[in-house]
């Protein structure tokens, strides 16, 4: 009987990931990442935030404070938006630096991770955006045909 070290282990298991069977792990990170904050959160932090007159890019993303991100994202609770990024730290996706001033300053920024996943998310938010007539549209036509 052959023995498997840990990394030749997690080699099989990414190799055997598939969203579609129940138990893989994928699909909680896939529940996390289409939460709509999760969306708003990776794009106020991507690049295109960056290109915005005024704003700090560097290296293709958005280094911005709590408080510019709570402004920044309407409707959004502190309680989720302390929970979003939480969830996006611990994922990899974002970092948190704090500077010891008077008040702490907290700012966050995208990895190397959360800029991989950070075009994906601006294309389908620039597609909810560039397509959103058509879909309320169609919204319109079904619930008049059902009704």
């Amino acid at each position: 009987m052959t023995t498997t070290t840990a990394a030749q282990q997690r080699a099989q298991a990414k190799a055997e990931y598939d969203a579609f069977v129940a138990a893989c792990p994928s699909r909680k990170l896939l529940d996390r990442i289409s939460d709509k904050w999760v969306a708003l959160v990776l794009a106020a932090l991507g690049s295109d935030s960056a290109q915005r007159p005024g704003s700090g890019c560097t290296g293709g993303s958005r280094v911005m404070r709590y408080s510019e991100l709570q402004r920044l994202l309407a409707g959004v609770s502190q309680k989720m938006l302390t929970q979003t990024l939480r969830s996006l730290e611990r994922d990899g996706l974002v970092s948190r630096t704090v500077v010891p001033t008077v008040p702490v300053t907290v700012s966050y920024e995208l990895t190397d991770l959360g800029l991989s996943l950070y075009g994906t998310m601006r294309g389908l938010k620039a597609w909810a955006e560039g397509h959103m007539d058509e879909v309320l549209a169609n919204r319109e036509t079904y619930d008049t045909r059902v009704a």
